[in-house]
């Protein structure tokens, strides 16, 4: 699949669904290069990776530390890196720190929390040649201030905010909005109302396109599993019966038998 670029993104909107993934390493990105339009290096990471209980203790070291190797094993892929919590507190601290991922990654974009609050950071970003994804609704790095992960979108007030958020994000030069734990319909109002791709995660079919966390889908995640996420594997069992086979062998003398010696 030929890499996408901002221009490609952009000009599929509403003619072609847009397959975003997150990835953290070399190894998964370079399995998921060849169907992923988007892959994400999400700080995520801090929950499924590193076993936090949400985002918030990521840091801008260990973005870029997965960043590059996502980089490295998923070469042709378009790649954005989240920009963690308390990076882009103002907007000359969000450019320094945006320039020391363009710097140190490969990365083709970066991804900002945040709506009308933050159009003045994306727009001072995308103004000094930093490419800004947009993410709306459900902000996981507002988890504390919001007392838990509550879905937007649910009245005319609330879907009335998720569109001023997308347009003034849009206006500021943002190429592309994540839109997270939204009511499907309030999802599909602002995917109409702007002319970048509207990804979604939790909110209905009817946005430019999907994304899902790498370890909930395919199953690896055990704590808890949204609602939204489909398990496309059960991966966790799987990895446990191979490993449990490879002990018992292990323990029973069966391996390594006379094929595997030298």
């Amino acid at each position: 699949m030929k890499k996408h670029t901002i221009s490609t993104l952009k000009s599929i909107k509403g003619k072609e669904p847009i397959v975003m993934i997150t990835a953290y390493d070399a190894l998964f990105a370079r399995l998921f290069e060849e169907y992923a339009d988007i892959i994400l290096v999400g700080d995520s990471l801090n929950m499924s990776f590193l076993g936090k209980s949400d985002t918030l203790s990521t840091t801008l070291d260990q973005m870029i530390y997965h960043t590059n190797a996502v980089c490295n094993g998923a070469k042709k892929s378009f790649v954005v890196c989240d920009m963690p919590y308390g990076t882009y507190i103002d907007k000359k601290e969000a450019l320094k720190n945006a320039i020391k991922i363009y710097q140190e990654t490969k990365a083709d974009a970066v991804k900002i929390e945040g709506g009308v609050e933050k159009a003045e950071t994306i727009k001072y970003l995308t103004q000094n040649g930093i490419a800004v994804m947009g993410h709306i609704g459900l902000l996981p790095q507002f988890v504390r201030a919001e007392g838990g992960y509550k879905i937007k979108g649910k009245n005319e007030a609330e879907i009335e905010n998720l569109l001023k958020d997308a347009k003034a994000i849009e206006d500021a030069g943002a190429f592309c909005i994540v839109i997270e734990g939204v009511k499907s319909e309030a999802a599909k109002i602002v995917t109409k109302h702007v002319n970048i791709p509207v990804i979604g995660i939790g909110a209905g079919k009817d946005t430019d396109g999907q994304v899902l966390v790498w370890s909930d889908m395919l199953g690896f995640f055990e704590e808890f599993k949204p609602k939204f996420v489909k398990q496309y594997l059960n991966g966790a069992e799987l990895v446990k019966e191979a490993i449990k086979k490879y002990a018992d062998e292990v323990k029973n003398k069966e391996f390594p038998s006379e094929e595997y010696e030298y």
